[in-house]
C-alpha cells in the first residue's frame, strides 16, 4: 500500500460524502414539498455506501494473512428512498388536502436531516485530516532521504 493509495482512499470517501450532503440538501428543499411529478408528496432520500470492491470476507482474511491488501475506497451503491410514511396534517384550506382536510406531507424531518448533515460534514473532514497525515508522512519519509 503506497501513499497515493491512502489518498485515494480518503478521496474516494470525500467524493462520497459530497454526494450524501447533496442528498441531504435536496431532502430539507423538499421538505415542503406536497405534489411530486408522479402526485405524491416528496419521499426522502437516502445514500448507501458500499467498499468499491465486491470481494466475500474469505478473501480478506487470505490477503490479510500474506499482507497485500490493495483497498480501493468507498463508492455510492445506491440513492433509495425512504419508505416511511408520510405525516398527515390537517389544513382544509390547501390545494392538495382531501376531503377530510388533510394533506399529506413529506417524510423529511429537517432536524433528522440537518444531524445527518453534521456527520458527513465530520466525515468530510476526517478523510481531510487523513490525507493531510499521509501528505505530511510523505514529506518526512522524503527528508530522511536528504
Amino acid at each position: 500500500m503506497g501513499v497515493f493509495n491512502a489518498i485515494n482512499i480518503s478521496a474516494s470517501g470525500m467524493s462520497a460524502e459530497r454526494i450524501r450532503m447533496d442528498i441531504i440538501s435536496k431532502n430539507i428543499a423538499n421538505a415542503n414539498t406536497t405534489r411530486t411529478s408522479n402526485g405524491l408528496p416528496y419521499r426522502r432520500k437516502m445514500v448507501v455506501f458500499k467498499e468499491k470492491d465486491n470481494k466475500p470476507f474469505s478473501y480478506y482474511l487470505t490477503e490479510y494473512s500474506r499482507k497485500s491488501l490493495n483497498k480501493q475506497g468507498v463508492k455510492i451503491s445506491a440513492i433509495i428512498e425512504d419508505k416511511s410514511p408520510f405525516k398527515k396534517v390537517y389544513e382544509p384550506g390547501h390545494p392538495d388536502a382531501d376531503k377530510d382536510g388533510y394533506v399529506l406531507m413529506p417524510n423529511v424531518e429537517v432536524v433528522k436531516e440537518m444531524v445527518d448533515m453534521i456527520s458527513a460534514s465530520r466525515a468530510y473532514e476526517a478523510n481531510i485530516t487523513a490525507i493531510n497525515s499521509s501528505k505530511t508522512m510523505a514529506m518526512k519519509a522524503l527528508e530522511i532521504g536528504r
